[in-house]
């Protein structure tokens, strides 16, 4: 298993900042309407393991689907840094777009395919 790590990271224009702590043992590439079509690579913690460090007042929520996930997306960039959302369990988490974690290089992560098309 990977180490845990500390990130960094944010939206394009930095309004909305955030660290957290994973060891990235599961980024996403789901085939899911949204997913697809934003880009999006998550990793999912416990919301303990993320703070949002600025932009609380720059979020806008998106809901879609079964509304299981809650997107936050800048309202001024438009970038989906994070969600929030439960676990079939009933489990609260944070899925992290590792897309905007600062410095991190997508092409040296290894993905889990997710076929969130047929969820």
């Amino acid at each position: 298993m990977p180490d845990s790590k500390t990130f960094t990271g944010g939206c394009h224009c930095g309004q909305v900042r955030f660290e957290c702590t994973s060891d990235l043992a599961m980024v996403t590439a789901c085939n899911c309407s949204i997913c697809t079509k934003k880009g999006l690579h998550f990793t999912f913690i416990p919301p303990k393991s993320f703070q949002l460090r600025a932009g609380e007042e720059n979020l806008k929520e998106y809901l879609f689907n079964r509304h299981a996930i809650r997107h936050q997306l800048c309202i001024d960039c438009g970038v989906e840094a994070f969600a929030r959302g439960t676990k079939p369990d009933g489990t609260e988490v944070v899925a992290v777009n590792v897309s905007c974690f600062d410095g991190v290089d997508l092409s040296k992560i290894k993905m889990t395919p997710v076929d969130g098309r047929s969820m």
